[in-house]
């Protein structure tokens, strides 16, 4: 999430100095792009781990503070959710055993990192989105207790104007509102970096943009949020709506989210992609700065281009341009941020290997992108990869083509030149796209996940199944096997029991009726479907009352059903709880007032039921 010395810019006089320090960062750009000053030459590469932190009942931790301090390691930092840490992996050079070396530093971080976590009773896992993450988990007492993420939530809430809204819709359906920005720390991505030469950028920029949707269609891995089966890879729909900004208005107009894949191709110079962002997006964070970076390069001097960073980090396109500075010299590079976390550092790899070769083995022939290919049709391709991994039918030149046919006649081929044109170590070249050639042919992340969570649901409780996937992946990783060798999880697996709560087991496929309906339609409904509890709301969707079979007979007694509305039936001495009441004191509740059922709530809203049933299948789980 970008550096922490920030903070909001209370007064006009802040925001001012700031885009000054903004527009001095673009013509000091602009000014070292004609004087070439940066690093030519030599391509490096580079990476970033994120990764997610489970107690040791598989649910996210609120821990990340505290083990980032006994990790004591520069290369970590935290993110945006106390249950997520980041492993800035030091730069390489992308020749020889460049791939050997990124992947026995990330292996090395990684045990360092499992091996304290595990000493505090945490565990790491590798994966785009925790299986059992939680709406709880969502709040702001999940917040990472740093400025900058406080001072962007804030920010971020005070443009939108108002809560933000998720609805995401694959196999299930998603639709949430939101006060905080903590959807987004649900994304866990291996976000990949390759340095390109100044006189290069734009068509590689449009170039990584226009493989986007073939890459990601064969990485996916988090199909599965607050156990709805969505998008293969959910993070793409999630991570733009998390932080979308946008209000909604009576006006047509094309405002582009904060996140996203963009609007057309790039033209110009680099500098031309970080002045359109500028003028695209709000500022919405601000740093002191001491030094004028266009004087700096006028004296010869590297600058940091402090403000045009700041700015360029609260933008998040899946491909996005960067400035750095590395020993003294400026470089600029591209970073791949649609890769998700997982399934295993082998998979990760792979990907990476996958995205280097076919970014340097670029044809001819796409140097001018928008002679080639329709700008549309790329973003299209991505966004069909996302929902669809490897079942998607995406377009290349003009053309329908499978996944299949598209990685094995064109990505595969382009990646093995591209990585032997470099003169990559052929064991490595083989071994990891290898493993993307047994995956095209074999099973993808997601769909490991998706087969095996369906099977576990036809067993346990939804909350069960998560969090056997959770521990599944656990061991699976700490096999480092790629995902194409996972073997299903076993249905006789079964977890320590916990004491878990309402909303671990509650039901949230919900059948309720208004006031107002009428009685004899509501009693047939409960009987084809088999309902023993219906939850009773009036015209503005709050709980009024309840409706149960004991209720029907004692009314049936007595009076004519057919003449009557719900409100004439139902009780309104409904006693609910909240999601985070323990299952002891939700059967305790029940027993004393001889009840079958409680509503629950959050919030004053109605999310879902727990029922005498709900806890028998918790106590056979």
């Amino acid at each position: 999430m970008g550096e922490q010395g920030v903070k909001l810019a209370k007064t006009t006089e802040n925001t001012s100095r700031f885009i000054g320090h903004l527009m001095n960062d673009i013509r000091a750009m602009d000014w070292m792009l004609a004087n070439n000053m940066f690093e030519t030459g030599i391509t490096r590469i580079g990476a970033e781990q994120e990764f997610c932190l489970v107690t040791e009942d598989w649910r996210p931790s609120n821990r990340a503070v505290e083990i980032l301090s006994k990790i004591d390691d520069p290369h970590f930092t935290t993110e945006l959710a106390k249950y997520n840490l980041e492993i800035n992996l030091d730069p390489v050079e992308l020749k020889g055993n460049c791939f050997t070396k990124v992947e026995q530093q990330l292996t090395e971080l990684l045990q360092k990192a499992s091996k304290i976590s595990e000493e505090n009773n945490t565990k790491i896992i590798l994966t785009g989105i925790l299986p059992t993450i939680g709406k709880e988990h969502l709040s702001l007492d999940y917040i990472t207790p740093k400025p900058r993420y406080f001072a962007l939530n804030e920010k971020l809430l005070q443009l939108k104007k108002e809560n933000f809204h998720l609805h995401l819709q694959g196999v299930d359906e998603l639709t949430i509102r939101h006060d905080s920005v903590l959807f987004e720390a649900c994304n866990t991505s291996f976000q990949l970096h390759l340095q390109i030469d100044p006189d290069d950028f734009i068509s590689s920029y449009n170039w990584a943009q226009a493989i986007s949707g073939p890459i990601l269609s064969v990485c996916t891995n988090s199909p599965i949020l607050l156990g709805r089966e969505l998008w293969n890879e959910t993070r793409i729909a999630l991570f733009r709506q998390s932080i979308d900004t946008r209000t909604v208005s009576t006006v047509i107009k094309e405002q582009p989210p904060r996140v996203g894949f963009g609007l057309e191709w790039a033209t110009g110079t680099a500098s031309d992609i970080f002045k359109n962002n500028i003028a695209q997006y709000k500022n919405i964070l601000f740093k002191e700065i001491e030094k004028n970076s266009f004087e700096e390069v006028k004296q010869g001097k590297i600058p940091k281009l402090e403000a045009l960073n700041l700015h360029n980090g609260t933008i998040y396109p899946w491909n996005r341009a960067c400035y750095g500075v590395g020993n003294g010299k400026a470089h600029l590079r591209i970073e791949n941020r649609y890769i998700p976390s997982g399934p295993s550092i082998l998979d990760e790899m792979a990907n990476f290997a996958l995205w280097v070769g076919v970014m340097i083995a670029r044809p001819k022939k796409f140097d001018d992108m928008s002679t080639i290919m329709n700008f549309k049709d790329a973003k299209s391709n991505f966004i069909k990869a996302a929902r669809y991994g490897k079942d998607a039918l995406l377009i290349w030149e003009d053309k329908h083509v499978t996944i299949k046919q598209l990685m094995e006649n064109i990505m595969l081929p382009l990646a093995y030149r591209g990585l032997a044109s470099l003169n990559i170590n052929t064991t490595d070249i083989q071994r990891l796209l290898g493993i993307i050639e047994q995956r095209v042919n074999g099973k993808s992340g997601a769909q490991w996940i998706v087969r095996n969570f369906r099977e576990l649901n036809k067993i346990y409780t939804k909350d069960t199944s998560q969090r056997l996937l959770a521990r599944a992946m656990y061991k699976k990783q700490k096999l480092n096997t790629p995902i194409n060798q996972w073997a299903d999880i076993k249905n006789n697996e079964v977890l320590k029991k916990e004491s878990l709560k309402v909303g671990h087991v509650m039901s949230t496929h919900l059948f309720t009726v208004q006031e107002n309906d009428l009685a004899v339609l509501v009693v047939n409904i409960m009987d084809w479907k088999n309902i023993h509890h219906m939850p009773v709301e009036n015209e503005q969707g709050q709980l009024v009352g309840l409706l149960t079979h004991t209720h029907i007979r004692k009314f049936q007694n007595n009076t004519d059903i057919h003449r009557s509305i719900v409100r004439d039936i139902m009780t309104t001495n409904v006693i609910t709880v909240k999601p985070e009441t323990t299952i002891k004191n939700a059967i305790a509740l029940m027993k004393n007032k001889e009840i079958g059922c409680l509503p629950v709530k959050d919030q004053n809203e109605l999310i879902g039921i727990v029922t005498i049933k709900d806890i028998i299948a918790f106590d056979h789980d």
